[in-house]
């Protein structure tokens, strides 16, 4: 089957999205797929042998004022169309809802072929960070209005399934996610990485991954790290990834610990040297970073919701805050670094878990969903468009 996966973003970019469809891409090749991904060029990646990922057409981005290393699509009619009319895909997923994404399923509708969307961001919820909080409700018109055009959107849990649906979204389907337990493992702790961070073999680190962006809400945990330093001088914290927040948090904080963006085997080995996860994100839907935390065996701080909510058991894998309540996540911090051996049990019981949850079974879940979106033979025919145009990038 040719499956054709249209996105904003995809490796070698680093974001929790790029990541999951990167597996997703690579899951259903592996399984016998024909797998083409549709996206914007990026400057800052898209270097000569950077990354070999499965048949990638590049179509024209313009970077998001203000949020460097991101970029949105342009319209792309006239490419998409000579692209699909010379290959047509047997299935199409959306997975990102700006004009690249409308162009997509245009095109779609133009050719007949049946199109699934996946809704990976809260983009409704980042609105109140970014000083537009009255254009939430028009930001969550829009996007039903798009989902609702595709035959069903896929989300990563039930909370966000049943919140959609109540607002109006049709065939909303749970399209979980899962970890590489091999490469997320407690066996890479450095000792050498964490005597460069100037933490001795008992002192507690605390760690973040993620963007360092308002919507993240970066700022709550670094404030925990500075209440729970006042009882424990030898806390550290670290930092990693990039964003527009990165420069003025590393100059105003000089006793956190900045180290960029990392991949593969160098993340996992960040992660399992740290001690404690922090994550105070209100806007995720879903938050892959938690299960990364959990598989490397971390005691994983994060608000009751999302990822956290599914796969943490509060007390025994992890510590769960009521979601918004931002002085009870920083207690739940204190404490966690206050009690050792408590952290240390949970550490073992997040790993446990972690490793029964396996990227294979989420890709044949959506494998089976794509192949059930596509039609008998000869029960789709391809109808007139007239937005469709030629002459797109």
């Amino acid at each position: 089957m040719h499956i054709a996966i249209v996105t904003e973003t995809y490796p070698p970019e680093v974001n929790g999205v790029a990541m999951t469809l990167s597996r997703l891409a690579n899951g259903l090749v592996e399984r016998g797929n024909y797998v083409s991904i549709v996206r914007p060029r990026q400057q800052v990646y898209d270097r000569p042998g950077c990354c070999t990922p499965p048949e990638i057409t590049l179509v024209a981005g313009l970077p998001v004022p203000g949020y460097r290393g991101i970029h949105i699509g342009l319209p792309a009619w006239g490419r998409l169309q000579r692209l699909w009319h010379k290959d047509k895909p047997d299935v199409i997923y959306i997975a990102t809802e700006g004009p690249l994404g409308w162009s997509a399923l245009r095109i779609a509708r133009k050719f007949g072929i049946p199109v699934l969307s996946g809704f990976h961001t809260n983009f409704q919820n980042y609105a109140r960070h970014y000083g537009a909080t009255a254009l939430r409700h028009v930001i969550l018109a829009y996007l039903k209005y798009f989902h609702n055009r595709t035959a069903g959107t896929m989300v990563p849990n039930q909370k966000l399934a049943d919140t959609l649906t109540t607002a109006g979204f049709e065939n909303v389907s749970i399209l979980a996610r899962g970890v590489d337990s091999r490469l997320f493992s407690p066996q890479r702790r450095c000792q050498q990485l964490r005597r460069a961070w100037g933490a001795h073999a008992t002192d507690p680190v605390i760690l973040y991954v993620g963007r360092v962006a308002a919507e993240k809400n970066i700022q709550l945990a670094i404030e925990s790290f500075y209440r729970a330093r006042q009882e424990h001088r030898n806390l550290r914290m670290v930092i990693v990834g990039d964003g527009p927040l990165y420069t003025p948090l590393q100059r105003d904080n000089p006793s956190v610990i900045f180290c960029g963006i990392h991949t593969g085997k160098e993340l996992a080995k960040y992660y399992a040297s740290a001690d404690i996860f922090a994550f105070p994100s209100e806007t995720e839907t879903f938050g892959n970073v938690t299960l990364e935390a959990m598989a490397s065996g971390l005691q994983v701080i994060a608000y009751d919701y999302a990822a956290a909510a599914m796969h943490i058991q509060h007390g025994s894998s992890g510590l769960l805050v009521p979601l918004g309540n931002s002085e009870a996540f920083k207690t739940t911090l204190c404490e966690a670094v206050k009690f050792a051996e408590a952290r240390q049990q949970m550490r073992g019981k997040a790993r446990e878990y972690a490793m029964t949850i396996d990227w294979p079974t989420i890709v044949e879940t959506f494998e089976t969903h794509l192949i059930a979106s596509v039609p008998p033979i000869g029960g789709f025919e391809e109808v007139s468009d007239d937005t469709c145009v030629e002459g797109g990038k």
